[in-house]
């Protein structure tokens, strides 16, 4: 039996690079600027733009991201526009909060021109890259400015979805200011007391023409999220397809609290030993020796309520029993099905199912084992994990290589062809600390001899065959 590739015409489009010219675009795109109106009869497929909304450190770069991130991980090309990166490259030194007064006419009008320019790239990339979302991260605070992007989009043919970002508690917007904001290129020469009163400032130019959202009347046949008070409560109106309902569920999930995320495989097993693949073994003694160092660091972490969560299968449980904890166990943390393969080595793959064994060298993440799975298969299932790891606070998962690698890529933002070949070593334990737009890892190895079963990409992969 052999393994087809599943490759999107689209996949094979390439990007075509572009001058942007600011004078022409604005004139390219002036059609755009407002009537008032909802983007219409779209196809099933069409192109969604997402439209952040809401004033000056809300949150609203931070939900671009960490969205974009989630929607990249499930298989959805998905790219940020920040307008404000635009504005940082036409205006190379920003002096202070006057740019932002509504009444500096030469800054409004550069400011109008980079949210054109931001605009032509979303256009390109989601009609010649491939692309099938694009976050515009922009204030977007009046009605205007989202009119002309509603227009826009009407033009081209895509969806718009918009996520407004409301609070109003200063001690948060503070919090914002000082951990994201103060450390941006506008401030690299500015002391932080300065810094935080110029951007007070920013926030109150922007203040004064700010409509937010009308979902009850102006807004009515828009859809939309607001996000309100750092996820406190939310409200949602006219939800049009699938992937729009996803993004509700997934921002609904999400939370800014300091936690720690606590990822390892089990401990070495019999099989392991054996270099045989998946089956369900227990651990050698060197595993057992491993689950009681485990056991020695999480006491020594210190943590409040934690939770440990394992596979269905006894190597994982085996190291969880060691803890003295209660444990969750999950079948969607199971290790990658390897179908006719399960409990062979490579060496016996390779002799007994040689088309198959260089199928899987050619293309990783796509590649489904006979009657198993493949990694896009054990992304779709680990999509309840992620979730659930969301919403939660402190979280041990103790899991296997290839569950381990698709929940690590999630978090450092990995692409589908890095995601398979991510080192996740035996007795070793990544602690994953969650940023304002990323993530910090620590690799900490337990100092306990195991073997080694990471297999390297193949030197002489054919580069065309690689997962997109």
């Amino acid at each position: 039996m052999t393994t087809a590739r599943l490759c999107p015409a689209a996949d094979l489009r390439r990007w075509r690079g572009e001058v942007i010219h600011l004078d022409s675009l604005a004139a390219d795109l002036s059609a755009f600027w407002p009537s008032h109106s909802a983007c219409g009869p779209q196809l099933a497929n069409s192109p969604t733009v997402i439209v952040m909304v809401g004033l000056p450190a809300r949150g609203k770069t931070y939900i671009s991201k960490k969205l974009t991130r989630y929607l990249n991980w499930i298989g959805v090309p998905t790219k940020v526009f920040n307008v404000g990166e635009y504005r940082r490259e036409a205006v190379k030194h920003y002096s202070s909060y006057d740019f932002f007064r509504p009444d500096n006419e030469e800054a409004m009008k550069v400011r109008r021109q980079c949210a054109l320019a931001a605009l032509r790239d979303v256009k390109l990339y989601l009609t010649e890259e491939a692309g099938q979302i694009a976050v515009f991260d922009a204030t977007n605070t009046t009605r205007e400015r989202r009119g002309m992007i509603l227009n826009f989009a009407k033009e081209n043919g895509f969806k718009v979805f918009f996520i407004e970002s409301v609070c109003n508690d200063p001690t948060v917007v503070a919090t914002n200011i000082m951990e994201v904001k103060l450390s941006s290129p506008d401030y690299r020469d500015c002391n932080s007391t300065d810094a935080m009163e110029d951007f007070m400032k920013r926030i109150n130019c922007y203040q004064a023409s700010y409509q937010p959202l009308d979902p009850d009347d102006y807004d009515r046949e828009l859809s939309l999220i607001k996000v309100i008070d750092v996820g406190r409560r939310f409200l949602v109106n006219r939800v049009q397809d699938h992937i729009q309902s996803r993004i509700v569920y997934y921002l609904m999930n999400i939370h800014v609290q300091p936690r720690t995320i606590y990822l390892c495989r089990h401990g070495e097993s019999e099989f392991n030993l054996k270099g045989k693949i998946g089956g369900d073994s227990g651990l050698s003694n060197r595993g057992k020796k491993f689950a009681l160092a485990l056991n020695k660091f999480v006491e020594e972490q210190n943590l409040k309520d934690l939770k440990v969560w394992t596979s269905q299968l006894k190597r994982t449980i085996q190291t969880a029993e060691a803890l003295q904890l209660p444990y969750e166990q999950w079948k969607a943390l199971n290790e990658i099905d390897a179908g006719v393969c399960e409990e062979m080595t490579y060496e016996e793959i390779r002799e007994q199912h040689p088309e198959e064994f260089a199928l899987r060298d050619q293309d990783k993440y796509y590649y489904r084992y006979p009657s198993g799975e493949s990694y896009q298969d054990l992304v779709q299932r680990l999509e309840p994990v992620i979730m659930e790891l969301e919403r939660q606070e402190n979280v041990l998962v103790i899991c296997h290589q290839a569950v381990m690698r698709c929940l690590l890529a999630y978090f450092l933002d990995k692409s589908a062809d890095e995601m398979p070949y991510l080192k996740c070593p035996l007795h070793t334990v990544l602690k994953l600390t969650p940023m304002a737009y990323g993530c910090r890892v620590e690799s900490i190895s337990l100092n306990i001899e195991a073997v080694n079963t990471h297999r390297e990409r193949p030197e002489n992969m054919n580069n065309s065959q690689k997962p997109l």
